[in-house]
């Protein structure tokens, strides 16, 4: 089945012009093999891909990340997946804006359109079978009935293992601009946003409340990944696997106000962080969701701690 065929199966919320999901992003780390023993301990699976490592959820074929070895954490790149059908609009669309295509980096086997965004982050449109969610993805949190261990044993405790990438936040220097460009040039759609502090995107065609997130600082660069798994103790478990395995330095357990989820940051050893993420708000491709300027009071939980020192520090620009 070609993909602009399978597309009529696929929401598509007619005369807009946008990206249907964030299809992966790409990392440079220090040491690839620390980076692999964190995503490990976090319950990914790290695949290696000649000189890179690719990240992905167990039973599921699709790579999220591709992680590269260098000096210094650096962020990549990111893609975006379109439908065919909307390949040559993209290609018209970006002409008009007067946005130069670019080389795809070196190693990269994609023919995607490949473009700087206005801080020169390297972005790519290519034509992906929709990798964001067409529903909420499920929840649960069932207690056991009476007479019943509703919680195992310690020594039994599954292991989370998150089920899809659900979104990324990079650092800008200027919030409003980066949300006019990758509202205009991408057809992303602001959700919701705090002040000129933070601002956050879903997707045109149904995505979750923000596929793409963006948090001020000096400069670009990468502040977090976002994880699916299913339920509050899914979440709880996998801030123990990571604790029980050095990693204590974290965020949460939380409720987030701006996407509604759940939440567990583990911060990996270059001071990003990987997020436990469960529950988040839907937005439907026939939704018409109000985009609000939210108090500072909102920026961070409905409830939970204030996020610790350093959280928020963006050490690509130190």
């Amino acid at each position: 089945m070609t993909e602009q065929a399978h597309m009529i199966d696929m929401p598509h919320r007619a005369n807009a012009l946008g990206v249907h999901s964030l299809d992966h992003y790409s990392l440079t780390v220090p040491d690839l093999a620390e980076a692999a023993a964190f995503y490990t301990c976090f319950g990914l699976e790290v695949r290696v891909e000649g000189d890179d490592a690719g990240l992905y959820a167990f039973g599921n074929p699709h790579r999220w990340a591709a992680l590269r070895e260098g000096r210094s954490k650096q962020f990549g790149y990111l893609t975006f997946g379109i439908y065919q059908a909307d390949l040559p609009a993209f290609r018209s669309h970006l002409d008009r804006l007067n946005i130069p295509c670019v080389p795809p980096p070196s190693g990269s086997q994609s023919n995607g359109i490949w473009f700087h965004d206005e801080e020169g982050n390297l972005i790519e449109m290519a034509v992906r079978p929709k990798s964001s969610p067409l529903a909420k993805s499920a929840f649960g949190d069932v207690s056991a009935g009476t007479g019943v261990a509703a919680a195992p044993p310690r020594s039994r405790a599954p292991v989370t293992r998150p089920r899809r990438l659900s979104h990324i936040a990079l650092y800008t220097a200027d919030v409003h601009r980066k949300v006019r460009f990758y509202t205009k040039v991408l057809g992303l759609r602001l959700s919701d946003h705090v002040g000129d502090f933070a601002a956050f995107l879903h997707g045109p065609h149904g995505s979750e409340h923000h596929m793409f997130a963006m948090v001020k600082s000096g400069g670009p660069g990468f502040h977090h990944s976002s994880w699916d798994v299913g339920s509050i103790n899914e979440i709880g478990l996998g801030a123990e696997q990571m604790l029980a395995k050095g990693y204590d330095k974290g965020w949460g357990l939380g409720r987030h106000v701006l996407g509604s989820n759940y939440f567990y940051y583990a911060t990996d050893p270059w001071g990003s962080h990987a997020e436990y993420s469960a529950d988040m708000d839907y937005i439907p491709a026939d939704c018409d969701w109000q985009a609000s300027d939210h108090p500072a009071e909102d920026t961070y939980t409905l409830w939970g701690t204030e996020p610790p020192a350093g959280f928020m520090r963006n050490f690509e620009q130190t």
